[in-house]
């Protein structure tokens, strides 16, 4: 057997397409093919891109892009420093209601767990003292945490809470605990303002959920009250090729 044709066995099934087209829509094709016939099946890890230029005759640049669109399309997840694999359907979260996103991800049979980065008491900025509709300003609590499914980082959620509220917030352990259980526990939810927009991942984003920086995002901005008052003032962005947002509901008549 040539190096070839042993590097062909080894990377995939199949050669490129004999069809007319530019070189990257048939390295996109022939990806697309081994994950269709089950030959790469969910999160197997691809081959290098020097192994695919080996085997498929084409040069980096080609498997480059062809790689760069099926993982801007959804079809693979790009691990930096780790590789390529092929991506799960994309998760969904809800959109209207408040969920603990343990429950959800645990509910497609994955598993869960959570990294906490930040856990502090801080000053708010003179606007989030305006977001909390603070009269006077003083100290809230803040995490950033990311949430993994199956190690894979798909949210990074951020939250800034109302101490007079919540005034232990800062000491729980929100790897053991979801911030989620603890302020459903600690106080009563009775109103929510969602804000949703896209955005392209910062340097600081894209380093903890494991994406290239520029990669598009969803930003979800999330208010609670309890009574009168702001409870907390969230930031949660989700890498947009891993995760997205609806619901199903009816209107009131």
């Amino acid at each position: 057997m040539s190096r070839k044709a042993d590097a062909m066995d080894r990377s995939g099934q199949g050669a490129l397409p004999d069809s007319a087209g530019p070189l990257y829509e048939k390295v996109k094709a022939y990806v697309l093919a081994n994950i269709g016939s089950g030959a790469w099946g969910l999160n197997h890890k691809l081959p290098s891109e020097n192994e695919l230029v080996a085997s498929l005759g084409v040069s980096r640049m080609t498997v480059h892009r062809a790689l760069r669109e099926l993982t801007s399309q959804g079809h693979l997840l790009r691990v930096q420093g780790v590789g390529t694999f092929v991506a799960p359907p994309k998760a969904q979260s809800a959109l209207i209601e408040i969920n603990n996103i343990a429950n959800e991800i645990e509910q497609r049979g994955a598993r869960h767990n959570a990294r906490v980065i930040v856990l502090e008491a801080t000053l708010p900025s003179p606007d989030l003292a305006a977001a909390f509709e603070f009269s006077t300003r003083r100290p809230v609590a803040h995490s950033v945490i990311v949430h993994h499914e199956n190690g894979v980082p798909v949210q990074l959620e951020e939250r800034f809470v109302n101490s007079q509220l919540v005034p232990d917030y800062e000491n729980q352990d929100f790897e053991a605990t979801t911030t989620f259980d603890y302020l459903q526990r600690c106080t009563p939810l009775t109103e929510v303002e969602h804000v949703i927009s896209a955005v392209a991942a910062d340097a600081e984003t894209a380093d903890l959920l494991m994406i290239e920086p520029g990669t598009p995002c969803l930003l979800l901005h999330r208010r609670t009250w309890s009574g009168a008052s702001v409870a907390t003032v969230n930031r949660l962005v989700y890498a947009g090729n891993r995760y997205s947002l609806g619901s199903r509901y009816s209107p009131r008549s």
